[in-house]
């Protein structure tokens, strides 16, 4: 049809791996069957003031989502060990990312780190050093990636699994 654009074919999403000290942030494009890495890295709180910390992934996650203009975003979702304190403080970081997640008018998306590693694994129980090769290998990076960033591209890419298998689940049940 003459004067009407089609809708865009990629989309870029915002990984973060929350944490009070360092989050880690992951950005990649997907287009079609295409995956495409764009950044990564971690914003850095430090260990000062808690509310200061705080304002610091905030701010932090504001500019990168300035800078790279994703379209949604997905967080990686609390998991409670055994310290009551640090589980407490990682939900507030969660918070201060969706925040700004939210604030930016992204969709957020939360997956539990079990879904993350059967999302790129194939199993919930896989370690951080599977984790880390299925990131390099899906996007074709080579040499170390920092861990929060590995496992900030690990909570995109999930997102990115999940949303693909829902489409085929929706495909299949209309053309069934």
């Amino acid at each position: 049809m003459a004067g009407v654009s089609a809708a865009p074919t990629s989309r870029r999403v915002l990984g973060i791996d929350p944490g009070s000290v360092r989050t880690g942030f992951g950005v990649i494009e997907i287009d079609g069957a295409q995956t495409r890495y764009i950044a990564s890295g971690a914003i850095q709180a430090g260990r000062g003031a808690f509310a200061e910390r705080l304002h610091t992934i905030f701010t932090g996650l504001n500019a990168l989502i300035a800078e790279h203009h994703p379209s949604e975003s997905a967080v990686e979702e609390v998991f409670v060990n055994r310290n009551v304190q640090s589980a407490l403080k990682l939900g507030q970081a969660r918070g201060a990312a969706i925040c700004a997640c939210a604030g930016a008018g992204l969709a957020v998306h939360e997956y539990t780190p079990r879904a993350v590693k059967q999302a790129l694994v194939g199993r919930g129980g896989a370690d951080k050093d599977q984790v880390g090769y299925m990131v390099r290998a899906i996007l074709g990076l080579q040499g170390r990636l920092q861990e929060d960033a590995a496992d900030a591209l690990a909570v995109a890419l999930a997102h990115v699994q999940h949303d693909r298998f829902g489409q085929r689940v929706a495909a299949q049940r209309g053309s069934g």
